[in-house]
């Protein structure tokens, strides 16, 4: 049975029994979640200040889209000061099962607030939203389709109208053999989320890349317990694929989005006062214990904010006042 990449991502990862149904993603790859409590710390400043920007009102939302085991939501709500935590509205949105851990003041939901007026952030939940993948020909592009069982790959169809037009507009792709994955699909998710906004700031961080540096060949890739894998669309990993999160940016823009940023989450966090910096090394005479605390803070922070790693993640910011 040969299928689009899209319909093979789409059953594997979310249909009966399909990957992200039973597993959640700290099992299988490294996030920033899982890496630091910092980066909880670090996305409550930025709550913070949208609060502010909000004029503190009676109530305030926290949105986590993608939220998997929930730890993002609950690591914020957890550190948030008494007089932001009494307004707080917290809703995490995944298809998986509520996790039976999640403070009771977490919303577990499988769609995202109607109108939210605060904070969302859609942390690695772009890239498995499932694309197609296309390849060029000699005759223009073509879909690549997948047999699930196998990973096996084969030519079929072009792609409809508007999937040409986005890989014209967003990817094109000129010699015969080069690879793009049709990001429409993931315009539209990231669209259905800005919609939402009534006022505040929405966050996407994601594996990404722009129009002056689309890999020639795509991204689509497998993991599954700590390691890269074949992406074989059968369920046992996950599938991913790196984002276009300029044209999502676009996307937010068409909503009604007033200002858009991108950047890296280097970038990002040391605008938020994550830097690395290691403590004086005096410290370790005067306070040892503190200066190991301090250290390992430090570590941990500089994972975050590594460019060759964490750091080199993109961050779509777009605000509606």
């Amino acid at each position: 049975m040969w299928l689009p990449w899209r319909v093979a991502m789409e059953r594997a990862l979310y249909g009966e029994n399909g990957f992200y149904l039973r597993e959640r993603p700290s099992g299988h790859f490294r996030t920033s979640v899982v890496a630091s409590p910092v980066f909880a710390e670090a996305l409550l400043r930025e709550l913070l200040a949208v609060d502010d920007a909000l004029g503190r009102p009676p109530s305030v939302d926290l949105v986590d889209i993608g939220a998997g085991d929930g730890a993002l939501a609950a690591g914020i709500t957890a550190a948030a000061p008494p007089h932001l935590r009494a307004r707080l509205r917290v809703t995490a949105v995944d298809l998986a099962p509520r996790p039976a851990r999640l403070p009771e003041e977490i919303a577990w939901a499988a769609t995202p607030p109607e109108s939210i007026h605060g904070l969302v952030i859609a942390n690695e939940w772009l890239d498995n939203v499932p694309v197609d993948v296309a390849e060029q020909t000699p005759d223009g592009p073509r879909l690549v389709t997948v047999d699930p069982s196998t990973g096996e790959e084969r030519l079929g169809q072009a792609p409809e109208a508007a999937d040409l037009a986005w890989l014209e507009c967003w990817w094109p792709m000129r010699a015969a053999g080069e690879r793009a994955e049709i990001g429409r699909p993931r315009d539209e998710a990231w669209a259905s989320v800005a919609v939402r906004l009534a006022r505040g700031r929405a966050i996407a961080v994601d594996y990404a890349h722009r129009a002056d540096g689309r890999p020639p060949y795509g991204t689509l890739t497998g993991y599954r317990d700590g390691a890269t894998v074949a992406p074989v669309p059968d369920g046992s990993c996950d599938i991913t694929a790196h984002v276009a999160l300029d044209a999502c940016a676009a996307a937010g823009e068409r909503t009604g989005a007033v200002t858009t940023a991108l950047t890296t989450q280097r970038e990002a966090l040391r605008a938020l006062g994550v830097t690395g910096a290691r403590p004086p090394a005096d410290h370790a005479r005067t306070d040892p214990r503190g200066y190991l605390h301090a250290l390992a803070r430090a570590s941990q922070e500089g994972e975050l904010i590594d460019p060759h790693g964490l750091g080199g993640f993109g961050w779509l910011v777009q605000t509606r006042p």
